[in-house]
């Protein structure tokens, strides 16, 4: 990846692989999780821990099997059946890891359950040997497969459910005789088989089980997760009118008949409620959006704006850390921040809430019904009350009673002719 932070911890729909691994587990009601790490990997030990998932270091780096056996000290007393997935993978189905555990636990009882895609040019990928009656024969590494099993196409994910009864035996007897001299996971499904044993295949869509090893690989599996995801909402009744504009976090959540216009960024921590219209190129972060508001064009919601029922946010308009009550309006050329905007109150264009003074950050509150004249600046800490009226221009730093009007702009000065009588001598001194 040619970067300072661990593989597992780059972002797919602004989750970390990891947590979108462990999130999987969760959606299957996995009971225990130990993620296994190379030394000094601390933000995707801090990750794990936020999952309850206990930490095994895997100080050498010696193959899969050898990973898989880093965990033995913390599942000592789990007698269950082990799964293996992968921190890089974060693209696999809960569902399809299902039809593993239910052939598990069915009358079959095979040893070793991998699930497996199919490929039409596998290049690289481990092949599944498949015997007679269809059962899992084998496991062979492209580098090591024969020319007749290189020709197979049904490949090997990684993803492994093991009978726990079997499972650190099985572990412990892999060698490392092969092409890269390292303890080789795959090499289980041979060891069970030659002790009686059936193993079994279940097969899932190929792109399910894309692995991360550059910065391509991540833009592939963005690519495919936002398309999930794209079609997750129009499932649920969204409204897109060019859907590969749109942009989503893994945690987005959209009510009904919201519609979204092009180029619009979702990021973390976002929740849309029903009837809302999303314009386009509007950017979101950690807001709340109540239903039947308008927004954008070109809004930003910055982390804490929370937009009321029928509120309207429009162009160029930015809201942070901020509250803006049911059916207020703020429609043009805006900064709200650290501020409440009571409901029904209209804020006019050039607006700013003046809340940082370069030492702390201080609270505006504008009362329901409130009227800001364009070009205000309202400097916090103040309070505008309930029905009041500020006029344009104004610069605001003293609290304004409920339904007063304040305005502090100078006043005008007007001089009859000056303009013409300015348009003239600059004529002649151009001529000069």
């Amino acid at each position: 990846m040619k970067s300072d932070l661990p593989k597992v911890m780059h972002k797919v729909c602004n989750v970390p692989m990891l947590g979108h691994v462990l999130g999987m587990l969760d959606d299957l009601g996995v009971v225990r999780r130990v993620v296994v790490l190379g030394p000094g990997m601390d933000a995707a030990a801090a990750l794990a821990a936020r999952y309850d998932a206990a930490v095994a270091v895997q100080a050498e780096r010696l193959g899969t099997a050898h990973a898989a056996l880093a965990t033995k000290a913390a599942l000592q007393d789990f007698s269950g059946d082990i799964l293996v997935a992968f921190g890089d993978t974060p693209l696999v189905r809960a569902e399809t890891v299902q039809q593993a555990l239910d052939l598990r636990a069915s009358a079959a009882n095979p040893a070793v359950v991998v699930l497996g895609f199919e490929e039409d040019e596998p290049g690289a990928y481990g092949r599944l040997i498949l015997d007679a009656e269809g059962n899992l024969d084998r496991i062979v590494e492209a580098k090591d497969a024969s020319p007749e099993e290189l020709e197979v196409t049904l490949c090997n994910s990684g993803v492994m459910l093991i009978d726990g009864a079997v499972a650190w035996r099985l572990l412990e007897a892999v060698g490392n005789a092969n092409a890269k001299g390292e303890y080789y996971l795959t090499d289980v499904v041979a060891l069970a088989r030659a002790e009686g044993r059936a193993c079994a295949v279940v097969e899932g869509a190929a792109e399910e089980f894309l692995g991360v090893n550059s910065r391509a690989d991540l833009a592939l599996v963005e690519a495919i997760a936002q398309d999930r995801l794209r079609a997750a909402a129009l499932a649920r009744g969204v409204t897109m009118t060019d859907p590969h504009t749109v942009h989503f976090s893994a945690d987005t959540q959209l009510g009904r008949d919201v519609t979204i216009e092009p180029f619009v960024v979702f990021g973390p921590g976002v929740v849309v409620g029903d009837g809302v219209t999303i314009k386009a190129f509007c950017h979101f972060e950690d807001a709340r959006v109540a239903s039947g508001a308008i927004l954008g064009p070109y809004a930003r919601l910055r982390p804490g704006a929370d937009v009321g029922a029928d509120a309207h946010v429009g162009n160029f308009v930015e809201i942070k850390k901020a509250t803006v009550e049911a059916g207020a309006k703020v429609n043009h050329l805006t900064y709200i921040g650290d501020a409440r905007i009571g409901a029904g109150a209209n804020i006019g264009a050039g607006t700013i809430t003046c809340n940082y003074d370069g030492f702390t950050k201080s609270h505006t509150d504008v009362g329901a019904g409130a009227f800001i004249g364009s070009n205000t600046s309202l400097v916090a800490p103040v309070k505008v009350g309930d029905g009041a009226t500020v006029g344009a221009g104004s610069v605001v730093t003293h609290d304004v009673p409920a339904d007063a009007l304040a305005v502090t702009r100078a006043p005008q000065k007007t001089i009859e002719g000056w303009a013409a009588r300015f348009r003239a001598k600059m004529r002649a001194l151009k001529a000069k």
